[in-house]
């Protein structure tokens, strides 16, 4: 006769693997866990054989989010996963905080460009130079613009 699996002690799968180490990415960037305990903890979950190798890797991290709630009763038991992943998106808060960051760069350098642009034309012998802080400011700034338009959540 057969004894009963311990959820803890089922193969894990890779999907549940990499949901592991999306949790630790995310550890690590809250600042939880230091470059290398993440680096080592992803190597680790990688080469974890069990669901219970997998959970002891995050156990200690806070704010791990629970697992998603099953929908339909599991039809073998190997279904019923502690780290399935979830059908919502993932919501990241750093995206608006890296473009305000990317535009104050752009900004930056525009304003540097422009500025020797100016210096150069003022001091020259020539008069106003052609305008090429323009092909160093435009390009980059298109992109910007249209990434700030495609992200803009009052759409």
């Amino acid at each position: 006769m057969t004894q009963p699996v311990r959820p803890e002690d089922i193969r894990a799968s890779d999907a549940e693997r990499e949901l592991v180490q999306q949790w630790l990415h995310r550890a690590h960037a809250e600042g939880s866990l230091d470059l290398a305990e993440f680096d080592a903890r992803a190597a680790h979950a990688w080469q974890a054989k069990t669901r219970g190798e997998l959970a002891s890797l995050i156990a200690d991290l806070p704010n791990v989010p629970p697992a998603p709630p099953i929908a339909a009763p599991p039809t073998r038991l190997s279904d019923a996963s502690p780290f399935a992943p979830s059908l919502e998106p993932v919501k990241s808060a750093g995206g608006r905080k890296a473009l305000k960051v990317l535009t104050t760069i752009w900004l930056s350098i525009s304003a540097l460009n422009f500025a020797l642009w100016l210096l150069a034309s003022l001091l020259g012998d020539d008069g106003l130079v052609h305008p090429w802080f323009l092909w160093v400011a435009v390009p980059p700034g298109a992109v910007l613009g249209v990434i700030w338009w495609s992200t803009n959540p009052h759409r």
